[in-house]
Formats: structure tokens, C-alpha cells, sequence
């Protein structure tokens, strides 16, 4: 499906912590307001997805059996299909990749996809721990939660853990690298208006932060936000009717539930994305070389580092090495997570932080990033992940090729 559909507009509603005083928008609100916001880009309005697409990621806040389709009551259009996605942080990727086989199937020629949640102020049992069936049973209470794992912090810290062990590399150059990482996105996230925290800070500080679970730290920390994103997607004629500015989907990579190794012990410093990335750069036709941009998942550095290994930028257990020799910022070599990422932008839910790489990619082909604009960006990779258990590192892995041209 090389090159058969392309996105024609794009949408981030500004983020909230949801302080004392302030408005705090409903989900449905900012569903609508992303929404609007994509279908202005895209000189588009609503009733021109009446018997088109709808696709609508999974929120926390939604508790509801038929999510989609009151969403679609919500915005008051008629939808032919209703996509819903429920891959957690892959799940804007994935949904990329079901409205392609929709379109280039004939089913339908757009399709508007757009999620939102509010994790600051849904009800919770603790701060940022929403009440989600992952919470109350399955494998978190057989396996995590008895043991005291009680979040990402927690289950980074074992993967980072046994990475330092399985791999030929000290915990103070592997912290250098992640603090690496970070200040990129930070420096990004200080040139983006919309991002939650945009005060720059050294490798220094980042290795002042104090520890939460150790060896993770402070500021390996994703902040949750309220918010909501949307993009469309249409046909390849509809696009260049639309836009003279589209961003095609050159190629694509999924995997879900992947193990490496055995099932019972498996390689957890390895991801899904050792199988997706290889397929969706054969796809696109492009080699590493060809990447301009990389818009990574990055709620945590060590998931970024991994995904650099794992996408064959570099070997298996040589990533804080590519990091080292490497400007990571939008001016430098491999720019990445060039909006400030999920790290410091923030993480509107678990499920709608997989919309930013995505977004941010379109932004950066199109050249409107502003100051944080990659000079002669054409193509871009970006990821989706989602689910990340300490048994098996991950449930779903998208990897996307994007470009300006097809």
C-alpha cells in the first residue's frame, strides 16, 4: 500500500494538569475541539465524513461498551464505519494502518480518526492510576501488583535493570545516554508553545533528579494531561484535491503480542519492533539513511533507546553508544521527538500519547514546526507502543513510514 493514502490535516488541542481554578474540558470536549481543529487544517467539514470513516482510540475516561459510535452521535455526523482502537499507546499507529486497508479496499475515501482523554481529573484510585480492568485483574495481579509493580516506574526499572546486566555497560554510561534523551526532548519541548514543561535542564540535573524506582529517576517521568488529538486521512486523489501539502504512508510494521525468545523467558530488553520496523522500511522502500526525522514513543528515555536498537539504527546493546555520538536535537543528526514528546509535552492517557510521534511526523513533513523545524525534512519514521508488562516488555509495536512524497 506504498503511497496510497496520505493525512491531509491535523489536530492538538492545548494540554492541561488540570490546576486549581482552572477550566477542565470534558473528554467529549476535547474529542470535538481536536476534531475541529484537524478539519480546519484540512479545509474540511464534519458533514464530509457522513457515510465515510470514523476511528476512535480507547480512553480511560469512556467506561462504555459502544465508545465509537457515541462519539460519533457526539460530533453529530453518520459515519459508514466505525474503527476502535484499544492498543494503548499504539493505538493512533494501528488505526493509521486499518483506515489505509479501508480506503485502498474502495470502503470508503476518508476517514477521520481522533482520540482524547482526561486522566487528571477522571475518577482514580491514585493519582494517575485510573480504574481500568488492568488494574483489578489478569496478568498484573498475578504477576505485578502482589510484587509491589505498581506502574511504568516500576516496570521500566526491571527492563533498565536487566539491560545493564544482559549488556557490556555501566549504569553511569547507560544514565548518560537516557539524560541524553532527555534534554533533547526537553530543548524541544522549550521551542513547542503547546508543551506541559518547557524549562530546559542539563544531563546534570537529570542525574540530580531524585530516584522514584531505581535506577529510574524523576525525569525519565512521563506527566499525564488532559487533551485530545485527531488527524484524517483520505485517498491519494482526494489529498491532492485537498492539499498541496500531503504526507503519504509509505510503509507500515505491526506486531502484537511478540515475544523473543522463549514464551516463558522471554528477551524483555527486546521489542516488537525488531519484526514491525524491518517490514515497514521494506514497504517504504527506504533504508536508515533515508530517515530524516525519528518520532519515537517516549514515555519513558529507555523505550527510546531500545526502539533505536531495535529499528537497526545501531546493534543490540549499542544504543547509549549511538546516542553518544549523535546530535539529537532538530539542528543536529537524528533529530527525535522534535515536539518535546510525551517526556515533556505530556501524555494526554495512555492510549492518546501514541497520536504525538504521529502527529509530530506530519507537522515536521509539512514544514509547519516552526522553530523546532527539521531543515529538508522528507521522511520521517514514528512509532506506536503499547502496553508495556514486565513479562514480556510489550503488547503492541506499529512502526510508520511517512513522507511528503510518494
Amino acid at each position: 500500500m506504498r503511497g496510497k493514502v496520505a493525512i491531509v490535516g491535523y489536530g492538538r488541542t492545548p494540554y492541561s494538569r488540570a490546576k486549581p481554578g482552572e477550566h477542565l474540558p470534558t473528554i467529549d470536549e476535547y474529542l470535538a475541539w481536536a476534531a475541529d481543529l484537524a478539519l480546519r487544517k484540512a479545509g474540511m467539514s464534519k458533514n464530509e465524513f457522513d457515510n465515510q470513516g470514523l476511528g476512535v482510540a480507547h480512553a480511560e475516561a469512556s467506561h462504555t461498551v459502544n465508545w465509537s459510535a457515541a462519539v460519533a452521535e457526539g460530533l453529530g455526523i453518520s459515519p459508514k464505519i466505525l474503527l476502535r482502537g484499544d492498543q494503548g499507546g499504539a493505538t493512533a499507529a494501528a488505526l493509521l494502518v486499518r483506515a489505509a486497508a479501508l480506503i485502498h479496499a474502495g470502503v470508503v475515501d476518508r476517514v477521520l480518526v481522533l482520540g482524547a482523554d482526561t486522566p487528571c481529573t477522571i475518577p482514580s484510585v491514585a493519582p494517575g492510576l485510573p480504574l481500568s480492568p488492568e488494574r483489578t485483574r489478569g496478568v498484573f495481579w498475578d504477576f505485578q501488583g502482589p510484587f509491589g509493580v505498581m506502574g511504568a516506574n516500576g516496570q521500566f526499572a526491571l527492563v533498565q535493570t536487566r539491560y545493564m546486566h544482559q549488556y557490556p555497560i555501566t549504569r553511569e554510561r547507560l544514565s548518560n545516554a537516557l539524560g541524553k534523551i532527555a534534554v533533547a526532548t526537553r530543548y524541544h519541548a522549550s521551542l513547542n508553545p503547546g508543551a506541559i514543561y518547557r524549562q530546559p535542564f542539563t544531563v546534570q540535573e537529570y542525574l540530580a533528579s531524585r530516584l522514584l524506582s531505581d535506577p529510574v529517576r524523576l525525569l525519565d517521568c512521563v506527566p499525564l494531561v488532559n487533551g485530545g488529538l485527531a488527524y484524517i486521512v483520505t485517498s491519494v486523489e482526494t489529498a491532492r484535491k485537498i492539499t498541496d501539502r500531503p504526507v503519504y504512508l509509505l510503509g507500515f510494521g505491526e506486531v502484537n503480542n511478540y515475544y523473543h525468545g522463549s514464551r516463558t523467558r522471554p528477551d524483555i530488553t527486546m521489542t516488537g519492533f525488531a519484526q514491525a520496523a524491518p517490514d515497514a522500511f521494506r514497504m517504504a522502500g527506504v533504508q536508515h539513511k533515508d530517515i530524516d526525522i525519528f518520532e519515537p514513543y517516549d514515555d519513558y528515555p529507555m523505550i527510546v533507546l531500545i526502539q533505536m536498537e531495535d529499528y537497526g539504527f545501531c546493534k543490540k546493546g549499542e544504543g547509549a553508544q549511538f546516542v553518544a555520538e549523535r546530535n539529537l536535537t532538530c539542528q543536529g543528526d537524528f533529530p527525535i521527538s522534535t515536539d518535546g514528546g510525551q517526556l515533556s509535552g505530556g501524555q494526554p492517557g495512555g492510549a492518546i500519547g501514541g497520536f504525538m510521534p504521529l502527529i509530530e511526523a506530519v507537522t515536521q513533513l509539512r514544514g509547519e514546526a516552526g522553530e523546532r523545524q527539521v531543515k529538508g525534512a522528507a521522511v520521517a519514521a514514528a512509532s506506536g507502543f503499547g502496553g508495556m508488562t514486565y513479562a514480556r516488555n510489550n503488547r503492541s509495536c506499529v512502526t510508520l513510514i511517512l513522507g511528503s512524497e510518494a
